[in-house]
Parts: structure tokens; C-alpha cells; sequence
């Protein structure tokens, strides 16, 4: 399986970040090594000392797709969930900097919670409410509303260039509020009032 990330999919996340508004969706990996596993602490790697929470809502592809268009994407998936995205800024900024690929920054080992899964149908993924609690204080509060792309469109832009197979996993992008961890905080993940999923940093 694979993690496929979007970037830059919230307007007002670009505008804290003081980045440009893309003309595509901006797509990255992670693999499959990114994934913390389920109950494990978050540790902030030794190589970073400004690691930052981007939570997200998250796709799970349920079947082989290529080239699927916007009106068939959403038979591709039967499952919603919420994850982070962490980011290891500094790192990234450097990346950044000198023209590199951002993979040091973004797809380091235990980069990518994933929380627990929900069908699709108890939801209303184009007005889907989600938010990140740090220490029980509201950081991030989204809504897939904002989206610069929607999930339909964004299976139909990645699958032009990645062939989609069951189990794949799409992070749709992060609304503003993303913020620096530190060893010892609790964070959240709510997804339309349920609880997807519960970390603690070391």
C-alpha cells in the first residue's frame, strides 16, 4: 500500500504558511514505514527540532483504478477516517530552499497517523467537520467545505499518474492552525463529534 498526500488544498493554510496558491493539486508520498503503528507514542525524531501536527481527513481506495474519472471516483472508496501529516518544518524549509524533494521532512518513519476508519455514508464528505485538539485546546478546525479540490477530484487528478489499489491511503490535505509538537502533549483527532483517534508525543 501507499500514502498519497496533498498539499496546499486550503486556502487558509497556504496564507499562514505564506505560500503560493497552486495551479494543481501538490502531490508527495509517504511509505508505508510512515505508518505509526496503532497505541504507539509519537516520538519527535532526533534530526528536527520543529516537527508540526497537520491533521487531515483521509480516503481509503477499496479496489484497482487508473485514469477514474471525477464522476466514477466515488466508487473507489467506501471509507472515511482522520490522520496527521507530521512535518518536520525546519527540515522542510530547507528542502524548500534549495529546490529539493521534501521527503525528509514529510515521510520519515511514524510521519503519518491514521485513525480509525468510518463508512462512507454516515457522513457528508463535501460539508465534513473535523478538528485537532492539543492538551484539550482547539488548534485545527476544518471543514471539507474549504477544499481548493475535492476527494473525487483529487482521485481523478493522482490516478492520471499512480495506478490506485485497494488499501491505498489519500491524505486530502490540512486546514490552517497546524502548530509545533513537544514531547508530552495529548493530541486529538474529532471527525463529525467521534473520536478517530488519540496520540501522545515523546
Amino acid at each position: 500500500m501507499k500514502i498519497i498526500c496533498i498539499g496546499r488544498n486550503y486556502a487558509k493554510h497556504i496564507e499562514e504558511l505564506a505560500n503560493e496558491r497552486p495551479e494543481n493539486p501538490v502531490v508527495f508520498l509517504k511509505p508505508d514505514s510512515a505508518i505509526l503503528p496503532r497505541k504507539n507514542p509519537f516520538f519527535i525524531p532526533d534530526f528536527s527540532a520543529d516537527v508540526h501536527y497537520e491533521v487531515e481527513v483521509l480516503i481509503k481506495i477499496n479496489k484497482v483504478g487508473k485514469h477514474i474519472e471525477a464522476k466514477f471516483a466515488h466508487k473507489y472508496y467506501d471509507e472515511i477516517g482522520l490522520g496527521i501529516d507530521f512535518t518536520a518544518r525546519d527540515v522542510q524549509a530547507k528542502c524548500k530552499e534549495n529546490g529539493l524533494p521534501w521527503e525528509k521532512a514529510k515521510a520519515f518513519d511514524g510521519s503519518a497517523i491514521i485513525g480509525e476508519f468510518y463508512p462512507k455514508e454516515i457522513f457528508d464528505l463535501e460539508n465534513l467537520q473535523f478538528q485537532l485538539l492539543k492538551n484539550d485546546a482547539l488548534v485545527q478546525d476544518g471543514n471539507t467545505i474549504a477544499m481548493l479540490w475535492k476527494t473525487d477530484e483529487l482521485i481523478a487528478y493522482v490516478s492520471q499518474y499512480f495506478t490506485l489499489k485497494k488499501g491505498d491511503i489519500l491524505f486530502t490535505g490540512t486546514p490552517s492552525g497546524v502548530g509545533k509538537v513537544v514531547k508530552n502533549d495529548i493530541l486529538t483527532g474529532v471527525l463529525d463529534g467521534k473520536q478517530a483517534f488519540q496520540i501522545k508525543v515523546k
